[in-house]
């Protein structure tokens, strides 16, 4: 759905939902080169802090990226900005929820300020963050 800067409202939220599998580390890992040991190797990353692969920081905050592209703002919108803290990390498996709420909103700028946060399974934040986005100008379709 795609909303006019008018439809949209402080306190909005949409959410997507997904599970973490395998495949789609090494897919992200294939498309954007980012081969961490962290994330592909497991022999590598059972050494480690957290004992077993965990999941890109990106591909988690790629989740938002597709409420903010298909759900709120929606289709067309264009993202001006985007901070992100990781708070925990995301490991293979996990379902992971991409949370956008409209925390402000800039009529004479054509602009909308979101907070942006993903959570687990188990309702613990894993990133956090905020975001600042253009739009459509188009009215609902």
């Amino acid at each position: 759905m795609r909303y006019e800067i008018s439809d949209l409202y402080v306190g909005q939220t949409a959410e997507f939902t997904k599970t973490i599998s395998e495949s789609d580390v090494y897919l992200f890992a294939g498309i954007t080169g980012a081969q961490n040991p962290m994330q592909v190797n497991d022999v590598y990353a059972k050494q480690t802090r957290y004992g077993e692969r965990i999941v890109h920081g990106m591909l988690s905050s790629s989740l938002i990226s597709t409420v903010i592209g298909t759900q709120l703002p929606g289709n067309g919108t264009i993202y001006v900005r985007q901070n992100i803290q990781f708070k925990a990390p995301v490991f293979f498996g996990d379902t992971i929820s991409a949370v956008v709420e409209v925390t402000d909103i800039f009529l004479e700028k054509n602009r909308v300020q979101l907070r942006t946060y993903c959570k687990n399974q188990h309702g613990e934040i894993v990133l956090d963050g905020f975001a600042s986005v253009i739009p459509p100008k188009l009215s609902r379709l």
